[in-house]
């Protein structure tokens, strides 16, 4: 499409001539028939280079020789530019006659279903959902509209979706929650009888689980984003936008608020609970209630600055036990102690 109807279906302003735009990619890769990103001033050397057509950026790096997309908010703008030129997944409509669909379940119109996709009895899908091939869909499951579920994901039995929710390759929601009773003769199983309940426009990265609730529910709020290789334990409550990275573990019963933020490989105890708006630095160990607004680091957590300190003066420790063991033998307290 061309510049000037790309900057029409996004709102924005463009400077320059007109010009087709066939794609988009990065300011080193792009041609000249594409459309490439400034979206911070550290890649500027890199725009001097390009031979992208045209650019997006803010108002004060437009170039005189260079068509730009004028914007305000680069990040943002350019997703929903991307988006303008992104192909979805897929090839098929309809309802693959290789599918397993049982007689109970109910499919709203234009629900795509792939080969070998199993659909359980009194699974309710939506419209506009699509099933990849190897997805399993268990007995009374409820699946709302628009949701796409790709290749050799599984909801168990009950699990609930709202609209336009993704599930990544190898997810599994629903799975039995990890509860033992100890006995005698060894662990035994405690039967996990709820299920898990994910909001509108959540999206779920591959390979995570979600385990289903021992009583009620799993639940997972309108919004969130849960990357690759997460862990989230049996009554786990999680808020509205909230972002939990790859590598987190949440164990059972803890509770995020809204917006909260789980950087890489983060682990959170049982029975605790987030604030609105916390936030979580990579690699820490949080095993106590966090008030809304606190950013923490460390393992176990503190708070952020406190953690940057201590990070700090790691390196230096080697050297200030040695400074010690020669205060020690200057003043004699090492001999004293040998003494006594």
């Amino acid at each position: 499409m061309r510049l000037s109807e790309v900057a029409g279906k996004v709102g924005l302003t463009f400077s320059g001539h007109d010009l087709e735009i066939a794609a988009v990619n990065t300011l080193a890769l792009a041609g000249p028939t594409e459309l490439a990103p400034l979206l911070t001033k550290k890649h500027l050397p890199e725009l001097a280079q390009s031979r992208a057509g045209a650019v997006l950026c803010e108002e004060k790096f437009a170039t005189q020789d260079r068509p730009c997309l004028l914007s305000q908010n680069p990040k943002l703008d350019w997703a929903r530019v991307v988006a303008l030129f992104a192909r979805p997944q897929g090839c098929l409509t309809g309802v693959s006659p290789q599918a397993f669909v049982h007689p109970e379940a109910v499919l709203a119109s234009d629900v795509t279903v792939y080969p070998f996709a199993f659909i359980g009895a009194r699974a309710s899908i939506g419209a506009g959902t699509t099933l990849f091939p190897g997805v399993y869909v268990g007995e009374d499951c409820v699946l709302g509209q628009a949701c796409t579920l790709y290749p050799n994901s599984v909801l168990m039995a009950g699990t609930v979706l709202g609209d336009r929710v993704i599930i990544h390759p190898g997810t599994v929601l629903g799975s039995d929650g990890y509860g033992y009773a100890q006995s005698p003769a060894g662990h035994v199983k405690v039967p996990q009888v709820g299920i898990v309940e994910v909001g509108s426009d959540v999206e779920i990265g591959a390979n995570t689980a979600i385990d289903r609730a021992a009583l009620d529910a799993t639940r997972i709020g309108d919004g969130t984003k849960v990357d690759n290789l997460a862990q989230i334990a049996h009554n786990v409550q999680i808020g509205k936008h909230c972002l939990i990275i790859s590598q987190v573990g949440i164990a059972g019963s803890t509770k995020l608020g809204n917006g909260v933020v789980l950087a890489g490989q983060v682990g959170l105890r049982d029975n605790i609970s987030l604030g609105d708006g916390v936030q979580v630095s990579a690699q820490s160990g949080v095993g106590e209630d966090l008030p809304p607004g606190y950013i923490a680091g460390g393992s176990p957590s503190m708070d952020i600055m406190t953690y940057l300190k201590v990070s700090k003066s790691l390196p230096k420790l080697p050297e200030l036990m040695r400074r010690v063991r020669r205060l020690e033998k200057a003043t004699g307290i090492d001999d004293k102690e040998n003494q006594a």
